[in-house]
């Protein structure tokens, strides 16, 4: 293990051991002061998030976009001081922390026993609604997290997310597929952030105007196990309740080969997710780089042959 894993790790146990002693305010109160610190270093984070939200908010002026990445930089803080805090929160407490709307679609989804499929961007806090879910609605469900540096930090996550009720599978291993289709098969639920391709053979999709790759997984497996699919968007606002959406069911279309079918899912996923996020694009804790002409700068026409920090 490096220093820098050492170091990452240890961060990560010390916000785990700590913050979930400290009272819910100066918890928040922390948060924001981390938050206010890290934005006005200006670090490549901040520097790449208020660049995305160049691209959500595109007649946003450098003061605008200054004022979203502070309070983008707050919500990405807020979303992890409640995640230190989630174990030591009763069943209550996790009830009254969130409030969705139009419900009924995963209710009635789960009802029919066909399994579903949530997918979600990376909007204010999934790990909250995940845990609402195994609490409130008494269903346990089957995610899948990215593979972290060092193993320990990883382990850290998984244990943490399985204590809230889920079940956590590798992205990584070429296994997690398989896993979550039967899952689906046997009615079960299935929740992924799908905004960011972690492959590198993702869906080319249009996403506020521009090319970006997001994962195949959620259309695929409503493709290959008749579950539904649901995209879901959540946000912050002045009150300690996250607010969230069920949208509409993607459907399978009846025409078309597989990769047809699952270039046009996975863009109506994307097209909700625009949704949600141009609403509260203060709520998009997107620090890395998503559109292809970032990701190969020779796409990118303002600077030829120069990456994007």
């Amino acid at each position: 293990m490096t220093v820098q894993e050492r170091l990452s790790d240890g961060l990560y146990g010390l916000g785990w051991g700590t913050v979930k002693k400290l009272p819910e305010p100066v918890a928040a109160r922390l948060g924001r002061t981390v938050a206010d610190l890290a934005w006005r270093q200006r670090g490549k984070g901040v520097r790449r998030l208020e660049g995305n939200y160049a691209r959500v908010v595109p007649d946003a002026t450098p003061e605008r976009l200054a004022e979203l990445s502070r309070a983008g930089m707050r919500s990405y803080l807020r979303y992890w001081m409640e995640s230190f805090r989630l174990p030591s929160w009763n069943a209550e407490r996790i009830r009254a922390g969130f409030d969705p709307k139009d419900l009924h679609h995963l209710t009635d989804g789960l009802a029919a026993g066909k399994g579903v499929v949530l997918a979600l961007p990376h909007l204010a806090n999934w790990d909250l609604a995940g845990a609402w879910v195994t609490t409130e609605l008494k269903t346990p469900f089957t995610t899948v997290a990215e593979r972290l540096k060092p193993e320990t930090l990883y382990d850290r996550f998984v244990a943490y997310r399985e204590g809230l009720g889920m079940e956590v599978l590798p992205h990584s291993g070429g296994s997690a597929f398989g896993t979550l289709a039967r899952r689906l098969r046997d009615g079960g639920l299935v929740c992924l952030v799908a905004d960011r391709d972690l492959s590198a053979s993702g869906v080319e999709v249009t996403f506020f105007g521009e090319t970006a790759r997001m994962p195949a997984g959620p259309a695929l497996l409503a493709q290959q196990t008749g579950a539904l699919l649901l995209p879901v968007t959540l946000w912050y606002d002045d009150s300690p309740v996250m607010r969230g959406r069920v949208h509409p069911p993607v459907d399978v279309p009846a025409t078309g080969t597989r990769a047809e079918k699952t270039s046009v899912m996975t863009q109506a996923l994307a097209d909700a997710f625009a949704t949600g996020i141009a609403e509260h694009p203060e709520d998009w804790h997107m620090l890395q780089r998503l559109w292809l002409a970032d990701l190969d700068p020779g796409r990118d026409p303002a600077h030829p042959g120069k990456a994007a920090a």
